[in-house]
This record gives C-alpha cells, sequence and structure tokens, in this order.
C-alpha cells in the first residue's frame, strides 16, 4: 500500500494532447490566444488522452525525428530516496523533459506523468536518472533529467536535450517543402563534491580545466599532457574522471 501511495502522489494522468504526446507546448500571446503555428494547430486537433495516441500516429507523419529518446515504453525500477517502489514502464520526452509512465505495458493503459521530484529515480540501462538542476554552458540555471554516468568526488552526467525546428513553406514548385523536426543532442554536465552546483561539460580541455578544483587543475594539465589526452568525447571524460576521482 506504501508504494501505491507513494506512486500516485507524484504521478499525475497526461491529459493534455500533443503538449504531452509530443512534448511541444502551445504558444500564447499576452491577449491570451493560441499563436497560429504549426504545433498551435496540432494541439487544436488532438482532444483527449484517449484519441491523442491515433491522431499523434497521423501528426507525427509532418514531423521528422521524435522528442522521445525511444517511442515505446520500456521497463525500469522506480526509486524514492534509497526505497525501491518496484517495476514500471517508462517512456522519456526529452524535448518536454516529462517521463511517462504506466504500471503495465498494456496497449490500452492510461499513461501518467511521474513527478518531478528530485528524490525520485528510475533506471535506465543500468544508471540513475533523476530530477536535477544545472547550470548550462551560457550560465543558466535549468531543470531537467540527468542520468548518472560516473560517481566520486567528481560525478559524471548524461543529458539528452531535444531542439525542435519549425517546418517552411514550399516557396514555389521547385522547391520542397521543409517538414518540421526534433534533433536529438548529448550533453555532459560535472559536479565535484562540496561546490553544491552542477555545472555543463563541453567536452574539450580547455573546459574541464576551467571546471576543475583550484587543487586539481595543475595535476589534471599535467595528466592531459603526459597522456596526450584530447577530451573530445565520452570515454576520454571517463578516464580524466577517473584519474581525478583517484588522486
Amino acid at each position: 500500500m506504501k508504494k501505491l501511495a507513494i506512486l500516485l502522489l507524484f504521478a499525475a494522468p497526461i491529459v493534455d494532447s500533443l503538449a504531452q504526446a509530443t512534448g511541444q507546448i502551445a504558444n500564447y500571446s499576452s491577449s491570451g490566444n493560441a499563436g497560429y503555428n504549426a504545433v498551435g494547430q496540432l494541439n487544436a486537433i488532438l482532444g483527449p488522452i484517449e484519441d491523442a495516441q491515433k491522431k499523434l500516429s497521423a501528426a507525427q507523419q509532418n514531423f521528422q525525428g521524435s522528442p522521445y529518446t525511444s517511442e515505446a515504453f520500456l521497463p525500469t525500477t522506480l526509486y524514492y530516496g534509497e526505497e525501491n517502489l518496484g517495476p514500471l514502464f517508462y517512456r522519456y520526452n526529452a524535448y518536454n523533459e516529462e517521463i511517462e509512465i504506466k504500471k503495465s505495458n498494456l496497449e490500452d493503459e492510461g499513461i501518467r506523468a511521474l513527478g518531478r521530484d528530485k528524490k525520485i529515480s528510475l533506471m535506465v540501462n543500468g544508471k540513475r536518472m533523476s530530477f536535477k538542476t544545472f547550470i548550462d554552458k551560457k550560465g543558466l540555471t535549468q531543470n531537467g533529467y540527468l542520468t548518472l554516468l560516473q560517481e566520486g568526488k567528481y560525478s559524471l552526467y548524461q543529458r539528452t536535450d531535444v531542439k525542435y525546428t519549425e517546418g517552411q513553406k514550399a516557396q514555389n514548385s521547385f522547391v520542397p517543402a521543409i517538414p518540421a523536426r526534433f534533433s536529438q543532442f548529448k550533453e555532459y554536465y560535472l559536479e565535484i563534491e562540496g561546490n553544491n552546483r552542477i555545472d555543463e561539460l563541453e567536452l574539450s580541455n580547455r573546459k574541464l580545466i576551467k571546471l576543475a578544483s583550484s587543487q586539481d587543475k595543475e595535476p589534471l594539465k599535467q595528466f592531459l599532457k603526459e597522456n596526450k589526452v584530447k577530451l573530445n568525447n565520452e570515454q576520454d571524460a571517463f578516464s580524466v574522471l577517473e584519474f581525478l576521482n583517484n588522486r
């Protein structure tokens, strides 16, 4: 009963249409009227959740890519703090920073949105994913889901960022229309013990040295030079952070 109560406390039914189904949010003007863009039009036609999935399939034909890291619901384990609340199925809408959940993978089961509580986490490919506050490369404070890849004095997180680009109508019969599209990108974030913040880590030697603790900067520079490391991928980040975490 306790597990069920916590699940219901932090999960709310998804009742919006394309705003929930694809992560799009209607664009409202100061007068309160919805903006007349492609997203607003699709929001207007999808209707209640019981009709949304059928209509969404047709609507997605006008889009390239997806707001989801996986269109299918995948098995996971849900935690509240360190308490295991049991298995369920999830689908991550990375554009809308929302996790959709179902207690079973039956097609006719209603979809619920997982509450954005920082004590809630779920397992994704053996790694913990949870809602965090972080600082992006522009210095802006953001909230979203991060997956913990490596834990220690220097902890490394990964985020899937999805950008939406409006389509363009064909200017004439010789130029084809360009469909709207979702594009997915991987971002990395670094949490240093004692700093009480999570910063975006752009994969370069210079950026990592800038973020490193003052006492680690010189040893890090020496390590990068001696091992001829050019930090430009995830595996490089693992090896460099392993060095920092074992100093």
